[in-house]
């Protein structure tokens, strides 16, 4: 069809690769479409996209000059029309610059007049979307993606939100999105297609074309089933997937991926429910199959290789051009190679015009890749290998453990186990299903807390509690990641402002607080935990209430004696007082004391609760030289304690 076809994810931060828009990319160039994935600032996009047809449009004057290797700077000029940007362009190089200086200005107005909307490049755009707080940036890239696309019916929104929230959606964009998987041949996208899209094989090669890198990253990512027997009221998959599929075979997908993108080293699993699944036994087989047993260990193979055959095959060039140039340049500042031979390697890039991506061409990667290759083939045998591990992203359900199921989980490099563990009453059933997994043979485990649901906060307290004390009594480990609820719907359903009926403002700071010392996560060390939540559930609900700057440098405001006076003044207090000052403290605003009470005494407690951070960074101030004093002594104590 050879369609120009523009996959989008709004650049919001997120673990995982767009699953989705990867399908799209395989669909789309299984029907000889031109596929390019975006996620970035979107101007940026444009200007580069608008600068490159600059470029074509000078090298059809005077091809006598290498007019990519100044793409960017002709994009600063395009960008922000300064006189400076234009004369380091360097005009004045062509006898034909007088030709040449009106077609930059018509790009310069081509851009700021906004004369692409009258000629639309794109065919088809599709956007995917994420978590709903994402409004804003969503809806944004929604708008954008209307000036791009010929024919806004060619404009597809799908993924998490919009199954959630299509009619808010086309309320503020004008299009209607796709609810769900794509899953229906003959009528999803084209008439005419036989595929059923959400069964497709992911398009790996997307992810090189972008700057932005996925954490969770280098991956096999995969489903083996889809759905989930559960209805819990605070998740979006009976919407998304309402079905419940209970097997999916991985070999085939997965050795797909391997022949075309190379090995990767663990196996994602996307599953929301994979043990309700009366095909466990086939899933594990699957798994095992695939090369994932325990010890089992992964060498990276040859990505240069990978980039060459790949070009020669040609399955995305825009991808792989940049990948065999990131690569060359990083060989290039290999320790493991002598100066001779990345002075070597430096000299065969700048003769064959590799050292700059704007000049590196699938022809000359091809034409020298007989001259590279020995040394990525050097490089790549020095690797040792890694043991590659199995994990199944979305948590597995305590609820449906037996010693059977444990026992073929056991069969694979589970790491770690995400035993779900979002609600107080699942306590023993998941006890109980942890300790089957460390008899089996497993140490290694994870789970998300939800908090700010329905539950109260001493919940929280307990179920953190009850994993520090399991990794101690089962000799464990076990990393606890408290998750704050954020409704699917509703008016707090854009923002991250919902508080849950037993939270409120300060509650949730001081949670945040807490666990930005700890690095967002929980793990094993009794002593640390009730250092960092408390001993006891009274002294954790005292926490949520202690001034966040205190908890932000708990020692240091302990070491001047703050945090001690304000206890002793908060103590003071009576039932009748607590219950007039409480409800002040509980909303969190702190910023004008004086209208918030007549109350004197309260006053006085709440002075406390300013925000000392600004003094703390303020080099001029006493708190702040006060804080280096004390950071000074604490290495001199260190060092004392070293010596010893």
């Amino acid at each position: 069809m050879n369609r120009n076809v523009l996959l989008l994810e709004p650049n919001y931060k997120n673990k995982f690769p767009p699953i989705a828009l990867m399908k799209l990319a395989t669909y789309f160039r299984l029907r000889g479409d031109n596929v390019v994935f975006y996620k970035g600032d979107l101007k940026e996009f444009l200007i580069n996209d608008i600068a490159n047809d600059c470029v074509k449009k000078l090298t059809q004057l005077d091809g006598t000059i290498n007019w990519k290797l100044r793409t960017d700077k002709i994009a600063l000029f395009i960008k922000y029309r300064r006189k400076s940007d234009l004369e380091r362009i360097g005009l004045e190089d062509s006898e034909y610059s007088t030709l040449l200086y009106p077609w930059l200005e018509y790009y310069k107005k081509y851009f700021h007049k906004k004369l692409y909307l009258q000629h639309p490049k794109w065919d088809w755009v599709g956007v995917t979307t994420l978590f709903t707080f994402y409004w804003k940036i969503t809806i944004e890239t929604i708008e954008f993606a209307k000036t791009l696309v010929k024919n806004p019916r060619n404009l597809m929104v799908g993924g998490v939100l919009a199954s959630i929230q299509p009619k808010e959606i086309e309320e503020a964009t004008g299009i209607k999105p796709h609810c769900g998987t794509l899953h229906t041949p003959f009528k999803d996208i084209d008439e005419d297609n036989p595929y059923i899209i959400d069964e497709l094989p992911l398009d790996y090669s997307i992810l090189d074309e972008i700057d932005y890198v996925y954490p969770d990253g280098g991956s096999f990512y995969s489903y083996s089933t889809r759905g989930c027997i559960r209805h819990c009221p605070f998740c979006a998959v009976p919407i998304l997937e309402p079905k419940y599929q209970n097997y999916l075979p991985l070999k085939e997908r997965i050795e797909r991926t391997r022949r075309l993108y190379g090995d990767q080293k663990n196996l994602l699993l996307m599953d929301n429910n994979v043990l309700a699944s009366d095909h466990l036994k086939e899933i594990i087989d699957d798994i095992i199959s695939c090369g994932f047993t325990p010890g089992a260990k992964y060498v990276e193979p040859n990505q240069y290789n990978i980039a060459i055959r790949n070009l020669r095959l040609r399955m995305n060039d825009r991808a792989y051009i940049r990948k065999a140039w990131k690569l060359l340049k990083d060989i290039n500042e290999k320790k493991r190679l002598n100066e001779n031979d990345r002075t070597y390697i430096y000299h065969l890039r700048e003769e064959h015009g590799l050292l700059h991506p704007e000049t590196c061409t699938r022809e000359e990667l091809l034409k020298t890749y007989k001259d590279f290759a020995p040394f990525f083939d050097k490089i790549y045998a020095m690797q040792k290998g890694q043991l590659r591990y199995v994990d199944f992203n979305q948590g597995v359900d305590a609820r449906l453990f037996n010693k059977e199921r444990v026992a073929l989980l056991s069969k694979i490099p589970v790491r770690p186990l995400r035993i779900a563990f979002d609600n107080i009453n699942t306590e023993k059933k998941y006890t109980e299903a942890l300790k089957m997994s460390v008899a089996a043979g497993m140490k290694d485990f994870s789970n998300y807390l939800l908090y700010n649901f329905d539950d109260k906060p001493t919940d929280l307290y307990h179920r953190l509690k009850v994993n520090v004390e399991l990794c101690e009594e089962l000799d464990v480990n076990i990393y606890s990641f408290p998750m704050k609820f954020h409704p699917i719907r509703g008016v707090h359903s854009h923002d991250r402002n919902y508080i849950g009926k037993y939270w409120n403002r300060k509650y949730i700071r001081a949670v945040q607080a807490i666990l930005n010392a700890t690095k967002g996560k929980v793990g094993r060390g009794v002593s640390f935990f009730e250092k960092a939540f408390g001993r006891n559930e009274d002294e954790f609900m005292e926490l949520l209430i202690m001034p966040e700057t205190f908890l932000l440098f708990r020692f240091f405001f302990e070491h001047l004696g703050y945090t001690q006076r304000w206890r002793e003044d908060m103590s003071k207090l009576t039932d009748e007082e607590k219950s007039e000052l409480y409800p002040l403290i509980f909303k969190n605003d702190f910023n004008h004391i004086e209208d918030l009470t007549t109350n004197e005494k309260f006053r006085h407690i709440l002075v406390y609760y300013k925000n000392y951070r600004g003094e703390i960074a303020d080099h001029s101030s006493d708190l702040y030289k006060l804080k280096v004093e004390y950071e000074k002594s604490l290495k001199e104590q260190n060092h004392n304690d070293q010596s010893v």
